[in-house]
């Protein structure tokens, strides 16, 4: 157990209506939120300006105790939750939620950690500008998380992940001692560019307190056709006549089997399927235009005849508003929430080179096919990046407890087959808990041994979100 006085120093910091203790309702800080890890914690704390925090740190590190940054706490690898311990203390930056400023003449925001990702959208389009990063979870994720898990989406294809997203940062170090790296150069080569360090480090390099986004023009038109075809190459062909006649204005492509499309339709309010029938495969591609809405209209109408003259498509729906677009977009967002419905489900989040797609994919359906005949493949993911969730449900009646105890067995199959690709076993969900061991396995040694370098130069008493990642 912590002392109680070390509680109560930590506490005056915040003030005792901004901390929590055991005697409170700790479950949204201890529970991940798909419940594959709970933790314990004598203490969450809510400060309010970075000063506060660097306090926090000084006075953990002055103590060693660990502390574990937490955003909005939609992660899935157990990346912001407590050990069982009950010795380590969270920090929620859900108080530091203020934009500090919005530079339309250099197409920037400075804001907080804690502003949530869905406020630095609707500002940007309210000035009449975009924040191109999207996520199923926009509406609580903190754009601090983001920042930290180098949060992927579905706007990566034209606009990169997160990382591409950053200009600059303020970080508060284990020492309490604070960089301000809130520059926003496009060009500055006076050394290593610290910021890339803490993006992705899932807070176990420092707590992100702030950072300078970048802005893009917002688009004049937007269109979205969503298609059926019969095979993962025919998607890649699909892919590569939209890359070529719409090159940066291609700014979606979304690769979704039939078993997901389904249990969205059977599950979720609100989604019907656009075309007359279900395929083996389904695309929804978006194109953007800077000029009008017209020229994203004939670009993708551009894409579909080529395709279609190509036999490479069955069918396809274009979108002619704007509620046909977010329509199409719903089913796709939907789809993660959908698979909950069927029972049990292993998730893998990946990636392999663009052009090994069909082939992973096969490969894959070979190995469930074989040990688990019965699953139904839940696929689903970016194809334009690489990035694919290739999830299985377990099947029909089947016990979920069962078919997940195969899990580990599952896995191992499947990312061996991903590792033999030269691809990644984190896409875009990052390493947290749940991947830490398969990080070791995955890994080059001499990856391992710079990023532990890097992590006890910074953290040399390991009290920055320990456990994590490595």
């Amino acid at each position: 157990m912590m002392d109680k006085d070390l509680i109560l120093r930590f506490t005056r910091i915040v003030g005792e209506q901004y901390s929590l203790t055991e005697t409170d309702d700790l479950t949204h800080y201890t529970h991940e939120n798909r419940g594959l890890f709970i933790g314990n914690t004598p203490l969450v704390l809510k400060p309010a300006t970075t000063q506060e925090v660097s306090k926090i740190m000084k006075l953990a590190a002055e103590t060693k105790t660990s502390i574990v940054p937490q955003g909005g706490h939609t992660g899935h690898v157990g990346g912001a939750v407590t050990d069982e311990s009950g010795t380590q203390i969270v920090i929620s930056l859900e108080r530091m939620n203020k934009v500090r400023e919005l530079d339309l003449q250099g197409d920037v925001i400075v804001c907080e950690a804690g502003v949530i990702l869905e406020t630095i959208q609707k500002l940007a389009d309210e000035n009449d500008r975009l924040f191109p990063l999207a996520l199923g979870s926009q509406g609580s994720c903190q754009i601090g998380g983001n920042i930290s898990t180098n949060a992927g989406g579905t706007g990566v294809l034209a606009y990169g992940n997160t990382r591409a997203l950053v200009m600059g940062l303020e970080v508060v170090l284990p020492s309490g001692d604070v960089w301000n790296g809130l520059r926003r150069l496009k060009k500055d080569n006076t050394g290593y560019d610290l910021k890339d360090l803490f993006i992705g480090a899932e807070g176990t390099l420092g707590i992100v307190t702030a950072a300078v986004l970048k802005l893009f023009p917002k688009p004049r038109g937007k269109s979205v056709a969503f298609c059926g075809l019969q095979s993962p190459s025919h998607a890649l062909q699909l892919f590569n006549i939209a890359s070529h006649l719409a090159g940066q204005s291609l700014t979606a492509f979304e690769l979704m089997a039939k078993t997901p499309v389904e249990f969205t339709l059977t599950h979720m309010e609100n989604v019907r399927n656009p075309l007359s029938q279900l395929y083996s495969w389904h695309i929804l591609c978006e194109v953007s235009s800077n000029r009008s809405q017209k020229d994203a209209d004939e670009t993708l109408q551009a894409i579909l005849e080529t395709a279609f003259a190509s036999d490479i498509i069955k069918d396809a729906a274009l979108s002619t508003s704007i509620s046909q677009v977010q329509d199409f977009w719903r089913i796709r967002e939907m789809m993660p929430l959908a698979q909950k419905h069927e029972g049990g489900s292993m998730k893998h989040d990946i990636s392999v080179p663009l052009q090994k797609i069909p082939v992973f994919l096969s490969k894959a359906d070979e190995i469930i096919e074989r040990e688990i005949p019965d699953a139904r493949l839940c696929t689903f993911g970016h194809l334009g990046d690489g990035n694919m969730h290739y999830n299985i449900s377990q099947p029909k009646d089947a016990n979920a407890k069962e078919f997940l105890s195969r899990q580990p067995e599952i896995n191992l199959l499947i990312h061996d087959l991903v590792s033999s690709m030269n691809g990644s076993v984190a896409a875009e969900h990052g390493v947290g808990r749940l991947k830490r061991e398969l990080l070791i396995r995955t890994k080059e040694p001499v990856a391992l041994n710079l990023m532990r370098s890097i992590k006890n130069t910074l953290d040399p008493d390991g009290i920055m979100n320990p456990g994590k990642v490595l």
